[in-house]
């Protein structure tokens, strides 16, 4: 296992039956080691074997585990891979363009954030990352990985699950039994579905169990190892009836992949039909492998239909690994531009957008990719992209979670350059933890003038909290209106809006635009009511708060500001924050350090504060008082590492406070231990 598979794309390219199997990431020594240290405390995201493990050694940084052994109580990094953060519930808004549809069809992505048994559990210290931030297109993401040297179930670290469900977006573990070709052996396959003799299914209880413990909503199964028979498909169907019967309490999800059928043989059907329906009726979506046709998927359609479900419990795999928005689609066959959508559809490894990237790549360069591939070449989906790659938000109507006071976000995406706390750098070191990601405008970014449209992105050479900020840089020739939330917020006498903001150069008048109703038809701009939030000019971090109390009472549907000001600008908005009445932030108890490597490493634990938390943002003190940033979660427990005294410490000093939604802190709490 140390050769590099084929791409997805180079086995597409081959033959057909290669040219199904969802490969996993390749196996080498140094791509896919966790990196050792003596007394190595670095916790990353659980991954198994149903139950036999593969014979031989494990590589440097893999550990082999069986599934059938797992216990909570034994999980000795549990609490750094729990996500905390509960499934917000959805509204869609009237779409922002005439084209993109509503309860039709929906996108699950298939994304392996780095290698199987190289998940770090709280994100790490780099600013490189896939730091998917377009979650108002997406319905399900699986956490893709898993091989034949590593262990073929995974489940998803918390950071990931934490930002997916602030989005409303459901999170899958992945099981992968691998192909012959790639070390698969049908073993594997036969432990995962095996009875015990008073007829229960102890992996499906054991998958159940680490789903609940682990905070994520279910999983995808992808059973690719040939050799199997009718016995084994029956088995497994046996399998899957007990999982999804086991999961529903709980809420959780099966998503079956086209590969086994009835007869037990691995063969890509490219369609629901009669050798696969019996697997599809046993799970709540199917992800259709990627060799349809427009008569497949029309047939496919019209089965599920007739076996009582919806076709867009149907995804069509559209493979972007290596070609990512160059990659030919038949569009017309999923999502035709008249008539109802055939299906849903799967984006298999949509992380191109960062990998596609050279070495040394910036933030920024990554989120300008990644706003193309989900917005369009026209980077505003008021104004649908036209061309060969069919953006996500030129079809697929956005969905927002911003329906509760208070709210706030500071644009931060969950990786940084440095870490800013109210305007202030707290560490200069680059970052990420997905986990601690806002909640992000959906769409991105509607902008209305009728002079000169500027640039607005997500920036990340200033911040007024995490790692970015939204900067508008351009000349303002005309007044400009940026749309921000779609949001369904009680207004009320008391409700405020508080902008902080900075202009970088020039002078600019901001209003915060408010919108109290929905767009009769698709493609309508919301009607907003603009009230004065300051004049602003170069210098430093200032906060603007604007009553609504004129205003009424209602609903506010959407929220947006107005820019106007003589010549070029850059003007920065670090915090957008909604409320009725301040927050008071309460405190966590009991901050102690479990586990300390010699090295600078650390495990730290604590009791979560009561009432409602964001996150966790945890500080190292110096002598002289001074506050350096080390890592934020949402979780009651983190690891940091690369830690050394100063001339003249005996001992380091750990500070951690609760941030609430409008990031206001509580009072810190401190634990020192000596070096």
């Amino acid at each position: 296992m140390t050769r590099t598979p084929p791409t997805r794309r180079t086995v597409v390219l081959s033959t057909a039956g290669a040219a199904a199997a969802l490969l996993a990431p390749p196996l080498t020594g140094s791509a896919s080691a966790a990196p050792q240290a003596a007394a190595n405390l670095q916790p990353y995201a659980s991954y198994w074997f149903p139950q036999n493990l593969p014979s031989g050694t494990p590589g440097a940084g893999i550990t082999w585990r069986s599934l059938k052994s797992w216990t909570p109580a034994g999980d000795a990094d549990l609490a750094f891979n729990r996500s905390t953060t509960p499934l917000a519930p959805r509204f869609t808004p009237t779409p922002v363009n005439t084209t993109a549809r509503t309860d039709q069809a929906r996108i699950t992505s298939l994304v392996s954030f780095d290698p199987t048994a190289g998940n770090p559990s709280q994100g790490g210290a780099t600013a490189a990352y896939y730091a998917l931030t377009h979650w108002a297109y997406i319905d399900e993401l699986v956490f893709w990985g898993g091989s034949s040297g590593e262990g073929i179930v995974l489940a998803p670290n918390a950071p990931v699950v934490d930002a997916a469900h602030r989005h409303g977006v459901t999170v899958l573990g992945n099981i992968f039994m691998p192909p012959t070709a790639y070390g698969g052996q049908l073993q594997w396959t036969r432990d995962l579905v095996q009875k015990a003799a008073d007829g229960t299914f102890p992996i499906a209880q054991k998958l159940v169990d680490v789903a609940v413990a682990y905070g994520f909503d279910g999983w995808f199964v992808n059973a690719e190892t040939s050799g199997g028979d009718t016995a084994l498909a029956t088995q497994m169907l046996a399998f899957l009836a007990e999982l999804k019967r086991l999961g529903s309490a709980h809420g959780l999800r099966i998503d079956w992949y086209d590969s086994m059928v009835k007869s037990g043989a691995v063969s890509w059907q490219n369609q629901l039909n009669a050798q696969n329906q019996d697997f599809f009726t046993r799970s709540d979506t199917f992800f259709v492998n990627f060799n349809w046709s427009a008569s497949g998927l029309s047939s496919s359609a019209q089965l599920a239909e007739s076996l009582g479900r919806s076709r867009y419990d149907l995804w069509a795999g559209v493979d972007v690994e290596s070609n990512g928005w160059s990659t030919s689609v038949n569009w017309d066959a999923v999502i035709p531009t008249s008539g109802a959508h055939t299906t849903s559809y799967g984006f298999y490894r949509p992380e191109w957008t960062y990998k596609h990237l050279a070495a040394g790549s910036t933030p920024g360069q990554f989120h300008a990719a990644d706003d193309q591939f989900w917005t369009g070449t026209s980077l505003d989906p008021s104004r649908a992209s036209t061309g060969a790659w069919r953006a996500p938000a030129t079809a697929v109507a956005d969905r927002s979670t911003v329906s509760e006071l208070p709210f706030g976000c500071s644009f931060n995406t969950g990786h940084g350059l440095a870490w800013y706390d109210g305007g202030t750098v707290r560490s200069t070191a680059a970052w990420n933890q997905l986990g601690v990601q806002d909640r992000l405008p959906g769409r991105r970014w509607v902008t209305r003038t009728t002079g000169t449209r500027p640039s607005v992105t997500l920036d990340f050479e200033d911040a007024w909290h995490g790692g970015s900020s939204l900067l508008v840089d351009g000349t303002l020739n005309a007044p400009v209106v940026v749309e921000l939330h779609g949001t369904r917020l009680p207004l009320s006498a008391a409700t405020t809006v508080t902008l902080a903001q900075r202009a970088a150069s020039g002078s600019v008048t901001v209003e915060v635009g408010v919108a109290l109703n929905e767009p009769a038809n698709p493609g309508d701009p919301l009607t907003y009511s603009f009230l004065p939030a300051g004049t602003v000019s170069a210098g430093a971090w200032s906060q603007a708060t604007v009553r609504l109390s004129s205003l009424g009472t209602g609903t506010i549907h959407g929220l947006a500001v107005r820019l106007t000001g003589p010549g070029a600008v850059k003007w920065r908005l670090g915090a957008l924050l909604v409320k009725d009445a301040d927050e008071q932030v309460a405190a966590p108890t009991a901050l102690t350090v479990d586990k300390a490597s010699g090295d600078g490493q650390f495990r730290l634990s604590w009791q979560g504060a009561s009432g409602h938390v964001r996150q966790y943002e945890l500080y190292r003190v110096l002598k002289d008082g001074t506050r350096t940033f080390l890592t934020g979660t949402c979780a009651t427990a983190a690891y940091v590492k690369g830690l050394t005294a100063v001339q003249g410490e005996s001992a380091v000093t750990f500070e951690l406070r609760a941030v609430g939604e409008l990031f206001t802190t509580s009072q810190p709490v401190t634990v020192t231990h000596p070096w």
